[in-house]
């Protein structure tokens, strides 16, 4: 085991080791460190604690001392000068047309060196540009270009998640991630939802791979042919993280799709198993199960909930009653006649009413009937 302390530069996500030469410092205190570019400023994220050997690159480079006063004013001092050559760069930029963002500025902690951060979609001529801030600024000058997720890493921000960037608060490396981690965790492949503001597959698809991993060897594979409780099935779905798996019964006349337990299942094999046991089950060496009865939606009796049951046929007497009372009309109460009073209180002819005939008494339908013209070829036609 060894001793360390974790130290982070201008809040920047990836994490150092370095020797405490003797200095025990707690978590947020500010420290100089030495660094192969020499004196930095550095702020601890975990105090002096142990670590396994293997996980150390020696020589471990010593912390100097813990900050002092002077030293945290001339830190302010150098973010200041960063934000004004910042400014400076862009406006070089600008002059000289180059295809070229700048991304940040950072002064080294002694103040002799600057060095500027930038992405480009290719290759960029900038000699006449560092010429230039060489003579502003009198001191040396780097550029350095970087890729996208450096710059995201560098200016921070938040995440589909709704938190800050994986990159910016805790990862230390870049690990190179696959579109084949998104297929193992169950994720949509649509670009736009597996993609960081970066525009690159999201970090944690890397570091929850392993989890994933783990779990899918506990949990059958989608299309496996297996055998549950209530009979044998196919797998459609699976919940890596409930533990949980869909299955397309077979044995069910309704083509069920039930959820069971990973550990309720028992794999049988996979699509040459499911055919193997469909081609028995047509010549008859597996006999197909009857289909269960359904399930009632109550186990209590209708009689013994105050409900009464209708005889056979009442049923739909009653049923033809509602429908031929639903758009009816309530009569005034003593208006109500029968048909044979309806039919003798109307008039038998028509002129003494005022106007048409509107209803006939059977007998004159009859004697209308047989006042009108006789049809032609019947009983009795008159030839002339």
């Amino acid at each position: 085991m060894t001793e360390v302390l974790s130290v982070r530069f201008k809040n920047k996500g990836k994490v150092y080791y370095f020797d405490p030469n003797g200095i025990t410092a707690a978590k947020g205190d500010n420290v100089i460190v030495e660094t192969s570019k020499g004196l930095e400023f550095a702020e601890c994220v975990t105090g002096n604690h142990q670590v396994e050997d293997d996980a150390v690159h020696p020589p471990l480079r010593p912390v100097i001392r813990l900050a002092t006063p002077e030293d945290v004013r001339r830190a302010q001092d150098n973010r200041r000068r960063e934000a004004e050559a910042m400014d400076i760069c862009r406006q070089r930029i600008e002059k000289h047309g180059l295809d070229m963002k700048l991304v940040d500025v950072e002064y080294n902690f002694e103040g002799s060196k600057i060095l500027f951060f930038f992405t480009s979609d290719g290759r960029v001529d900038f000699r006449e540009l560092v010429k230039d801030l060489a003579g502003i600024f009198r001191t040396r000058i780097e550029l350095r270009q970087i890729g996208v997720r450096d710059e995201a890493r560098m200016l921070g921000g938040l995440g589909i998640c709704g938190r800050p960037f994986c990159c910016a608060q805790f990862l230390d490396d870049f690990q190179p991630v696959s579109i084949k981690m998104a297929k193992t965790q169950g994720l949509s492949l649509n670009p736009a939802k597996i993609s960081g503001s970066c525009g690159r597959l999201m970090c944690c698809l890397k570091y929850e791979q392993d989890a994933y991993e783990e779990l899918v060897q506990t949990v059958p594979k989608t299309d496996a042919f297996v055998e549950t409780p209530d009979g044998v099935g196919t797998v459609v779905d699976t919940n890596l993280l409930k533990g949980t798996v869909r299955v397309h019964l077979e044995d069910q006349t309704d083509m069920a799709v039930r959820t069971f337990e990973a550990d309720q299942v028992t794999v049988l094999g996979g699509k040459a198993k499911r055919a193997e046991y469909l081609a028995a089950r047509a010549e008859g060496l597996i006999e197909t199960p009857k289909p269960r009865p359904r399930r009632l939606t109550s186990a209590v009796p209708r009689q013994q909930e105050g409900i009464q049951t209708p005889a056979p046929g009442e049923s739909g007497r009653q049923d033809n009653q509602r429908r031929n009372s639903k758009g009816s009309r309530p009569r005034p109460q003593g208006q109500r006649q029968d048909g044979a009073e309806r039919r003798n209180a109307q008039p038998a002819n028509p002129a003494e009413s005022g106007g048409e005939e509107t209803r006939r008494s059977p007998a004159q339908r009859k004697r209308y009937r047989g006042s009108g013209p006789r049809r032609q070829g019947g009983e009795g036609q008159k030839s002339e």
